[in-house]
Order: C-alpha cells, then structure tokens, then sequence
C-alpha cells in the first residue's frame, strides 16, 4: 500500500516580490528597500506628561513596537521631545498639526523622523524650503501623511471627495515641493477609513513613485473591527510586495495594535513567527473543550522566544495528522490525549493532564532549541479540532 502523507502542504515562503523603493534610516530602523516591514504605534499619553510617555513607550517596546510616534500639538509638548527622544529605547516620531513651528522643534530635539499633515498646516507649501534645509542638516527624514478627514480643501473641490486619487496626489504634490530644494528622505502615507479606498490609493502611489510608503487604516475603530479592516487592507497591499510600515489604528491600548501588527507580518512570513496557535473552531466531533485547552496552552507559553511549533487538536479526524507535523502536540478524544514530539507519540496523559504535559515538555524542547543557538524567531502552536 502507498503511504499517504498526513503533513500540512508546502506553501511558499512569501506571496510577492517587495516593490523597490529606496531606503530611508528612521534613527537605527532602516525603512524601505529591503529592509524588513516595520511595526509601529503612537502613544496616547500627553507628551509633555515625559514619565507617563516613557513607561507607555517602554511597553510598546516591549510588546515589539520599532518606531513610535508622539503627538506635539502644544509647547509644552515640544519642549518635552529632546528628553524623550533621548530616553527612548526605539526611534520616535514627532507627529506635527497645525503649527509649522513645531516641526523645526522637533527636528531641534532630535526626533528620529517628523510626520506633517500638509492638509491641516497652515501655510505649509511657504515653510517648505525652510523645513527641508533644517531636515536635510540634521539628517532627519520626513513622513508626508496624507489623511482623508484632513484633505487639503484644494483637492477636496477637485475630486468632491477623499478618492484615492486626490490622496495621491495630495502626497506627490507635496514631495515635488520638497524634491525642488533637494530633499528626498521622504516617507509617505495616505490613510483612509475605507480599505478598498485605502488599497486603491496605495496602489496607485506605488506606481507612480520610489519612496517607502507607511501602510496604515486611519480611524479604523474598535479592536476587532479596527483589527478586520487593517488586517485585510494590509494583507491585500503587503501579498502585492507594497508597504514598508505599518501602524494598526485602534481604538484600543497601543500595545494591542503592536499584536495585531506583528500577527499580520508572521501570517504573511514578513516576520519570524512566535507562538502561534493552531486551533479548531470546535465542532460536533470534538471530544474535549478545545477552547479552554487553548487559552491555557496559549497562557502557559506566553513569553516563549525559540520558534516552536505546538498543536492541540480537540479529535481524531485532522488531530494525529497535525500533531505530527507540529514540533510538540496533542490528539485528544476519550478523556486522554496522545503527546508528540516531533511527530512521535511519546506518551499517553488524562485529559486533566494535557496543558501541563505540554507546558514541560515544550519548557525542554525550548531548553534544547536554546542550546542549539535556536534563539530567535517565533513559536508555533497548533490547536485543531
């Protein structure tokens, strides 16, 4: 008889050839080019609050944020960036409205890169010149992001609304001002709230330009719809090699975008994979509560650094398959469970036993992997029904 392979198929290890745009440096993060998809977030602190914006920066760093961006609509605010700029374990952006003053305050304090809205900037097109000498002296780049809710009144009565071609050319139109005085260290964004609208208009900037562009869903909403809407305005851009960062806008804690930003770029292999759970829906089959054994497998791993792959099947029909595939796993059914490491059973636990076998043995496959110099990347959990 032939042997048929239970193993999950081969799948290419990434959907697209990056788009060639060159590369900027955002302080020690190199943006574009072929430089890795970054993640980013903003705080919600008040900057000028300087403790509060550096324990909220410190656990987006820790949660994996690369670059952060902070709000500056006041003095107060601007005074504070040249201490946060310099306690700040990962570049900061200073994020200007309003006041071209602020901008040259920011690029004073050291900020790793300034973000402008030219559609809500008074008088922005007269202050350019002066903007891209002091950027270009200090060696700060430029983020042009273009937001639907703050179009230049211009365009608006152009087009009649925010279509992704006058968010275009909203953005071109002011990286031309800055390429008159020889400034190209330039990164761009054109956010909407629509993703459809959203891709159209990145698309289209990529055709027509070279710079890094700054992936984003702005005003996206609450985390699970705000998470739907990044995930698939991201995922359709960044399949087409079209993005080189990204922040998920939510209206929810900073750190929980870093989540869903860096779910987004291991789904795509954009990013080395950590823990991730492999899990069934649950269904009439399933001989154990598959939902419970994943919250506390996932809970038990939480923190683990090596690329370890786990599964947690709930029955019989797609579990044996997927546990074997899997670096650690369980096919469960009868009021037991069936352990594998690297696709052998190793051993036969009770049903009450299955998360804390699991959690030793990944803790030795972990110790193992570490040994091995195995360090880095991400674990993989399979959890299937």
């Amino acid at each position: 008889m032939t042997a048929i392979s239970l193993g999950m198929p081969s799948v290419p290890t990434k959907l697209a050839e990056r788009r060639k745009s060159r590369q900027i440096q955002v302080g020690t993060v190199a943006v574009g080019g072929d430089a890795p998809v970054s993640v980013q977030s903003m705080t919600t602190t008040r900057t000028s609050d300087i403790g509060a914006t550096l324990q909220q920066i410190a656990e987006l760093t820790a949660s994996g944020c690369q670059i952060v961006r902070v709000a500056c609509p006041t003095q107060d605010d601007a005074d504070a960036l040249a201490v946060i700029a310099k306690k700040s374990q990962i570049p900061v952006i200073a994020d200007i409205h309003f006041q071209p003053k602020y901008v040259f305050a920011a690029i004073d304090a050291g900020c790793a890169a300034v973000r402008v809205n030219p559609g809500n900037i008074k008088q922005f097109d007269d202050k350019v010149k002066e903007i891209a000498r002091a950027a270009k002296d200090a060696g700060t780049p430029i983020r042009i992001g273009v937001n639907a809710g703050s179009l230049d009144a211009r365009l608006l009565k152009k087009y009649g609304k925010a279509t992704p071609e006058a968010l275009v050319e909203s953005a071109l139109w002011e990286a031309s001002l800055f390429e008159e005085h020889g400034f190209r260290d330039i990164k761009i964004s054109v956010k909407h709230n629509d993703p459809v609208v959203m891709v159209n208009a990145y698309r289209q900037l990529a055709a027509q330009c070279d710079y890094p562009l700054h992936l984003g869903v702005t005003e996206a909403g609450p985390a699970f719809q705000g998470t739907i809407k990044s995930a698939v305005a991201f995922g359709a851009l960044l399949s087409e090699g079209i993005g080189d960062t990204i922040r998920v806008s939510l209206s929810a804690p900073p750190v929980e975008e870093i989540k869903v930003g860096n779910q987004i770029l291991e789904s795509l292999n954009l990013k080395p994979r950590r823990l991730e759970i492999v899990s069934c829906p649950s269904c009439g089959r399933a001989q154990v509560d598959v939902y419970k054994l994943a919250e506390e497998v996932t809970a038990g791993l939480d923190g683990m650094e090596v690329p370890l792959r786990v599964a947690v099947m709930g029955c019989v029909v797609n579990g044996p398959g997927e546990a074997r595939e899997a670096d650690l796993g369980v096919a469960s059914g009868n009021g037991k469970g069936q352990i594998f490491v690297k696709g052998e059973v190793i051993k036969t636990v009770p049903e009450s036993k299955i998360v804390e076998t699991l959690i030793e043995e990944a803790l030795k496959i972990a110790e193992q992997m570490e040994k091995d110099g195995v360090a880095s990347g991400e674990p993989t959990v399979a959890i299937a029904g």
